[in-house]
């Protein structure tokens, strides 16, 4: 286990690979652990990390940093401690609203995103999200495969304080408003049949500026990357593959991952 101290409190993270720095955010559920098989592909081209937040898995459970702005201030302490530089961001949930956050307060330090199953409003999440105790969700959200099942180990160690916090923080700002106005390419991913998040309508899609691009996974859940890790982390490689700066709704143009989603 690796952990460094940020502002005297205990940060718990995860290294893999070498190259460009990508880091892993995780959602309302869950911990770091989730994604060590996006991180193994991720890690041949980049140096990847994945961070618990705070209230989650192995780092501080401090009520005072649960609010999106004061989780986004630990990514960026995270960097300036470790040294990393421009950052590629993939955050589930929780983890998005935090990549939004840190979008709106360090631009500059975001080359590209990708959000995954994130709520693009207050409304969008379930009620049962917002109030539920953390074994029901567990059990709710939870596909309750083998995979899933070590997948999501450390879910019972989260404060549900953090998950009020961050439905507060949202509610008091639509975060995505910001996003929108960003210009930093973002690719939003949503499963189908994420009972805990309100897929974007079409008509939301179809006003999006060239930046964004939204994509919604057949038959997945709450936790693409868990459901069927082959295809999350093809749509990740390519999303990753694309030269700075430009669109995401160029993977629109590629025949081979029509075909992969269909």
């Amino acid at each position: 286990m690796s952990a460094i101290l940020i502002d005297g409190s205990i940060v718990h993270y995860e290294a893999l690979g070498r190259g460009r720095p990508i880091v892993f955010l995780n959602g309302w559920v869950g911990s770091w652990r989730y994604w060590v098989s996006a991180m193994q592909v991720a890690s041949t081209s980049f140096r990847a990390y994945a961070i618990d937040l705070f209230g989650y898995g192995d780092t501080a459970h401090e009520t005072i940093r649960y609010s999106l702005d004061k989780q986004a201030s630990l990514i960026n302490r995270f960097m300036e401690e470790m040294g990393i530089g421009k950052i590629a961001i993939v955050g589930h949930g929780l983890g998005a609203l935090v990549g939004f956050s840190f979008i709106q307060q360090w631009p500059k330090s975001v080359d590209r995103m990708m959000a995954i199953n994130a709520p693009l409003d207050f409304v969008s999440v379930s009620a049962r999200l917002k109030t539920a105790p953390m074994t029901e969700l567990i059990e709710w959200l939870s596909s309750k495969s083998p995979e899933a099942i070590s997948a999501l180990a450390d879910a019972s160690k989260a404060d549900l304080a953090a998950v009020a916090a961050s439905m507060g923080s949202l509610q008091a700002d639509n975060l995505f408003t910001h996003i929108r106005t960003a210009g930093i390419p973002c690719l939003l991913v949503h499963g189908q049949n994420d009972p805990a998040i309100v897929t974007p309508t079409q008509e939301s899609i179809d006003g999006m500026p060239s930046h964004l691009h939204q994509i919604t996974l057949d038959s997945i859940g709450h936790f693409p990357m868990i459901d069927n890790p082959s295809q999350f982390n093809r749509l990740m490689t390519d999303f990753l593959a694309l030269e700075t700066g430009l669109s995401p709704k160029e993977l629109q143009l590629k025949e081979e991952w029509k075909r992969r989603v269909r």
